[in-house]
């Protein structure tokens, strides 16, 4: 399939929308039926916050929270601890500020109107531009362990005391002013060694290398470190043991742990990894590449800092998301030039597209691929429209849990409560904001 056209300039009506550059303007392309508000706008800045009055050198907190009594709390905190703020009441507005304003941290709800945190969490760790912000979420639901593998700094799940508070505000001050990060590789091959520092290292890591198991732990006993990239094989100890080590020890329970080996774990191992990454933050990388990528979102490195090659690299990753990578998404779309569209668009990111032309052969087609992992459901379809067909198949018990995305031609009060009454996971409008559809199938596929 040829590639989907992006530019702002082009003829074609179905394309998918031209994104901006998030530092080029914060609204969105003219044909966008969702509007973000401009920081200013009254929703935007549900409370007196700083944006009038920040000046170069100013350490700035975003806070995007829609309950007004906290967010005026944690503003009165923040500023206690020497930060400006400034607010958000909904996620979108949040994303928009952090990408204008650039802050050097970011609490986060989960609960928030239109735009969920995890989504706004997803958007910021995938845009090389905010990935490096330190993002503290507060909120009432569970998923600290989520929270922590998508790149997170910390969680703190309400209702908190003001001790916890002013405990989480230290630690996001502590992070901001420590301008150089600690990593700690342990590899017991000394060549293999010298290639994972001479790979990351940079003036904005400090790396401290050992061989062996035992002198990991003591490292972690006397240090504070940001990543740990690890071996398996030790000749102390195995791999497995130390990580269940380190986590016993509180420098070590939320320690990012990346396994980094180039051979082929066995199905006993495989499993041994997915259990402890329930109780500690642990990702498996089998390339160069992904090691840099994965040690950059724990280090919170600021790729515009970083040396040219590694930017390359880095770029040229974003355009291969290992979430979305074989994954099957069905389209049930009524016109086909949406369909080609989102077919192009999926496609680069390796994942496989069926699709069908209207509810009843798309329901046809789900029974007989019983293994697609996703749907995207057009809304408005002649003879059984998205309600109608998202409804039947919530019917069938081995579809209780997939998630169904819809897509609506135009924002209407309440399209997103219908569509959710409907048996949809969530919704977007039409034309397509790529990011933001990317950014939903990666948030549903780890769910």
């Amino acid at each position: 399939a040829s590639p989907v056209p992006t530019s702002p300039n082009s003829s074609i009506p179905w394309e998918l929308p031209y994104i901006p550059t998030p530092t080029s303007t914060l609204t969105p392309s003219p044909n966008s039926h969702s509007q973000l508000p401009t920081p200013n706008s009254p929703i935007a800045n549900p409370l007196i916050d700083d944006r009038g009055n920040i000046e170069a050198g100013d350490r700035l907190l975003l806070i995007i929270e829609d309950d007004l009594n906290f967010g005026r709390i944690l503003l009165d905190l923040a500023r206690q601890q020497g930060f400006k703020c400034i607010v958000a009441a909904n996620g979108s507005t949040g994303l928009a500020l952090a990408q204008q304003f650039q802050p050097a941290a970011i609490i986060l709800d989960i609960r928030l109107p239109g735009m969920d945190g995890w989504t706004v969490l997803d958007r910021l760790k995938h845009d090389l531009k905010t990935r490096h912000i330190p993002v503290h979420i507060m909120t009432v639901e569970e998923g600290r362990q989520r929270g922590l593998q998508l790149g997170a700094i910390a969680y703190l799940q309400k209702p908190v005391s003001s001790e916890a508070l002013h405990q989480a505000l230290n630690k996001i001050k502590g992070f901001v002013e420590r301008r150089v990060k600690s990593l700690l590789v342990v590899e017991d091959d000394d060549t293999q060694r010298h290639s994972i520092v001479e790979l990351i290292g940079n003036s904005d890591v400090a790396t401290t290398a050992v061989k062996t198991g035992t002198e990991a732990l003591e490292a972690v006993r006397n240090k504070h470190f940001d990543c740990l990239v690890l071996d398996l094989g030790l000749p102390d100890m195995t791999g497995f043991e130390l990580i269940e080590r380190i986590k016993q020890h509180p420098n070590g329970e939320a320690l990012p742990i990346i396994v980094y080996t180039a051979r082929e774990l066995t199905r006993t191992e495989d499993t041994q990894l997915r259990r402890l990454a329930e109780t500690i933050i642990v990702k498996d990388v089998r390339s160069p590449e992904r090691l840099l990528d994965e040690t950059a979102l724990f280090l919170h490195r600021v790729q515009a800092e970083l040396p040219a090659p590694t930017q390359q690299i880095l770029e040229k990753l974003q355009n291969s998301d290992p979430v979305l990578v074989t994954k099957k998404v069905l389209i049930i779309d009524d016109d086909v030039r949406n369909i080609f569209a989102l077919t192009s668009m999926l496609e680069r990111y390796q994942m496989q597209v069926l699709y069908a032309e209207n509810g009843r052969d798309g329901i046809e087609l789900l029974r007989k691929t019983p293994d697609i992992d996703i749907v995207l459901m057009d809304v408005m379809m002649p003879e059984m429209d998205g309600y109608e067909t998202t409804r039947l198949i919530r019917q069938d018990s081995k579809f209780k849990s997939l998630p169904i995305v819809a897509l609506t031609a135009k924002a209407m009060q309440g399209d997103r409560e219908k569509c959710i009454e409907a048996g949809a996971s969530d919704y977007i409008t039409k034309p397509v904001d790529t990011e933001q559809l990317l950014s939903l199938l990666r948030v549903w596929l780890y769910r």
